[in-house]
């Protein structure tokens, strides 16, 4: 029997590796109004899943942890909005149910405490759209751009649809009836509009918890249009490894892609299963390494202790393991129709 966690024990498990909370305090009354509160993450059905999904997917899996029920919106009318073919909408749906499904089992999350929402089945709805029109006669398009301008892509022609964006996100917050939404820092100019917007209209505000942007193995930031800076999930392990070896990693300076996969996703599954990161090099450079969490790798990598060929051989080997319980034969057959 999992033991009980305090409301202390709640609040750091949900904390760790966030970027920020907004508020903490309100989180904390929270903890200790409810014992099942509700949380959500959604994603708009864009660009293919990456291994990026598995660092909010694990914090989800805190969440669920520390008793919340959780919520997953695969918002599909978000994505029309954002550039996806009308004509693929329902295949895009169906493959990102699939992909985050098969990421949750592959983190051993309990699949009874997570639900997935389609959102076109309430964003359609007349009372939200009431709403939508609630809030677009209190807002400009300098507001909404401004909201959204780290999520949509605005061209120098923008769509409509761009500006209506983070109306639906805030809406979203309070149809799907949660305590708390949870998402990258990216969106947190969206979150503090929902946050501004909802009670002019009679709704509460909730918690925004935030996630840090994982860094691209190339570049800032991982992109679906840039396959050099993600890992797909139907990488093979001859991909997995050449994009890894690819990688920028400069000797010394763990401000990199390599490290924030070690960082957020791998050692956070050590750190919950008790296990050591093993980097395995040959006698004659020094022979095995061990680390018990990820402070004692980014210590001995900032010494030069710890050499990035070495590293990236240790994390590739980590990440195979992990896509190793993807069914990707499924996803490709899905990914047909999808992409």
């Amino acid at each position: 029997m999992a033991k009980q966690l305090s409301v202390d024990e709640k609040f750091e498990l949900i904390k760790r590796n966030t970027e920020e909370i907004v508020k903490e305090s309100e989180l904390q009354a929270l903890l200790k109004k409810k014992k099942n509160p509700v949380v959500y993450w959604g994603t708009a059905v864009t660009g293919k899943p990456s291994l990026a999904y598995f660092f909010p997917l694990l914090k989800l899996n805190d969440f669920s942890k520390a008793g919340f029920r959780i919520k997953v919106l695969l918002a599909d009318l978000h994505g029309a909005l954002d550039g996806t073919s009308w004509t693929v909408l329902e295949h895009r749906y169906d493959y990102y149910r699939e992909a985050i499904t098969q990421i949750f089992k592959a983190l051993g999350a309990d699949l009874k405490k997570i639900e997935f929402v389609k959102g076109s089945e309430f964003q359609l709805k007349p009372e939200y759209m009431y709403d939508i029109l609630q809030l677009a006669s209190i807002n400009s398009i300098r507001d909404c751009r401004r909201a959204a301008s780290e999520v949509v892509k605005f061209e120098d022609h923008p769509k409509l649809g761009g500006f209506i964006y983070p109306i639906m996100m805030a809406l979203d917050e309070r149809y799907l009836d949660v305590d708390v939404q949870f998402g990258g820092v990216d969106q947190r100019k969206i979150f503090m509009f929902a946050r501004e917007n909802l009670p002019k209209i009679g709704y509460d505000a909730r918690i925004e918890v935030m996630n840090p942007m994982i860094p691209g193995l190339i570049g800032k930031k991982m992109s679906s249009s840039v396959d050099k800076s993600k890992i797909d999930l139907t990488d093979d392990e001859k991909s997995v490894k050449d994009k890894i070896n690819k990688a920028h990693c400069i000797v010394g300076e763990p401000d990199n892609g390599v490290m924030a996969l070690l960082k957020y996703v791998i050692m956070v599954l050590k750190q919950d299963r008790k296990e050591m990161f093993v980097v395995e090099r040959p006698a004659k450079y020094g022979g095995v390494l061990e680390f018990v969490g990820y402070e004692s790798v980014e210590k001995a990598f900032k010494k030069k202790q710890l050499h990035p060929l070495d590293l990236k051989n240790a994390v590739a080997k980590e990440i195979c393991e992990l896509l190793g319980k993807i069914n990707k034969k499924k996803l490709n057959e899905l990914g047909k129709r999808a992409y």
